[in-house]
């Protein structure tokens, strides 16, 4: 008799709260069993954590797609960013400052892996704000290896600006001017009341089948979340609260840990050309590109990021463990 086939493995997920900035923020965990005999190595509890960060307009759920791919034997944390989802939001514009974000991260990555760095992969905003971390004296003891998909340091943006202003050619000008044809929206986040309005009135409504006709994304059980409206509004103080300071006075700012950055060749919001010359600010860094668009992590091309992630990640482990004498 032939046997049933197999169930396929639940991909469960605990929930708390942990405290950074006097907010509480969701985090949601996943870790897998230790197999019989205790090789945590190969996905049980003791094997690294990866930290996802969400971007703008997202939550937590934003990440379902990938994670799936990655498996179940992967020890995966995410949360929802301050103002997001099921976490709380800053009653001031200056609790989204960077520098306050940063410390979410370290504060959510403390609780997940007290004793063992993690691995930070995150998107859009998430990769902004992981931009300040990973650059963060702080980073050299807690984040093993960061993975950026969509997502700019801003100091490093302001920098890329400058010198193409003062030294322009024809490739940089066109770069300059591509990228600010697709970053119109930052300039309408800074108007009074406008995109408040219009996330409300229209567009929280129409975001399901704008990702649909833009991106080919059909909509989840977990994205878009039930709190979009009320996300998008809050989340524009990200733009409000650093945009401006940060392009005209930038930070050197330099990131001392591996980073692997993930480029989408059709981004509708990040071009491709915003990530060259990081080998000034970045040491080891690695680059790869992808053929889709901005939200690649639920997209059709989740698993071939999920393989990216998975092995970067790996070799970035082999190293750690080469360096302190053991085996990978």
């Amino acid at each position: 008799m032939d046997e049933p086939p197999a169930e396929p493995q639940a991909y469960a997920e605990t929930g708390r709260f942990v405290a950074s900035g006097g907010l509480r923020l969701a985090v949601f965990e996943h870790c897998p069993d230790v197999p019989a005999g205790g090789d945590a190595d190969r996905g049980g509890a003791a094997a690294p954590v990866m930290l996802f960060v969400h971007g703008y307009p997202d939550s937590h759920g934003v990440w379902d797609g990938l994670l799936a791919a990655l498996g179940p034997a992967t020890h995966a944390a995410r949360y929802d960013v301050r103002g997001a989802g099921e976490s709380e939001a800053p009653r001031h514009l200056r609790g989204y400052r960077l520098e306050q974000l940063a410390d979410d991260l370290f504060a959510v990555a403390d609780s997940v892996s007290p004793d063992r760095p993690v691995h930070v992969v995150a998107h859009d905003w998430g990769s902004i704000q992981a931009w300040q971390a990973a650059t963060d004296p702080r980073a050299a003891a807690r984040i093993a290896s960061f993975t950026t998909i969509s997502g700019p340091c801003l100091d490093h943006t302001a920098y890329w600006c400058r010198e193409r202003l003062r030294h322009p050619t024809p490739r940089r000008v066109a770069q300059l001017l591509r990228q600010g044809a697709k970053s119109w929206y930052v300039l309408a986040f800074h108007v009074p009341f406008a995109a408040p309005l219009l996330w409300r009135r229209r567009l929280a409504n129409a975001w399901p089948g704008l990702l649909r006709r833009t991106e080919g994304i059909e909509p989840g059980p977990a994205h878009p979340q039930p709190t979009l409206a009320r996300d998008a509004v809050r989340g524009i103080g990200l733009y409000r609260a650093n945009m401006i300071p940060r392009l005209l006075r930038p930070e050197f700012r330099f990131a001392r840990i591996p980073v692997l950055i993930i480029s989408p060749t059709l981004d509708r919001f990040v071009d491709p050309a915003l990530a060259e010359g990081l080998e000034h600010w970045v040491p080891d860094l690695r680059r790869e590109q992808l053929a889709c668009g901005h939200w690649a992590a639920i997209t059709r091309e989740a698993p071939e990021l999920a393989g990216l992630i998975r092995a970067f990640v790996a070799d970035v482990e082999a190293d750690r463990a080469e360096r302190a004498g053991g085996k990978p």
